[in-house]
């Protein structure tokens, strides 16, 4: 049986469109009924969260579009372009 560590191996070394092509069809293979299960979240992540919504509720979040969130991210792992 193949584990889950060559699996993943192997998906992230395929060029980036069958990446992608390949997450999409994991996505889409999660029923709603798996997508309605409850997070299981840290701690730290529900101090976050907390803290994120009590920015929004204030008023003093800052907002980004969300083509600004997708340069930082590109920036962020790395891809310049």
């Amino acid at each position: 049986m193949t584990t889950y560590a060559e699996i993943l191996s192997a998906a992230m070394n395929l060029p980036t469109p069958e990446r992608e092509e390949l997450a999409q069809t994991l996505w889409q293979s999660i029923g709603d009924d798996e997508l309605a299960r409850p997070l299981q979240l840290s701690d730290a992540w529900k101090k976050e969260l907390g803290r994120r919504s009590a920015e929004i509720d204030a008023g003093t979040a800052k907002y980004v579009t969300y083509e600004q969130m997708v340069e930082r991210a590109r920036r962020a792992a790395g891809h310049h372009g």
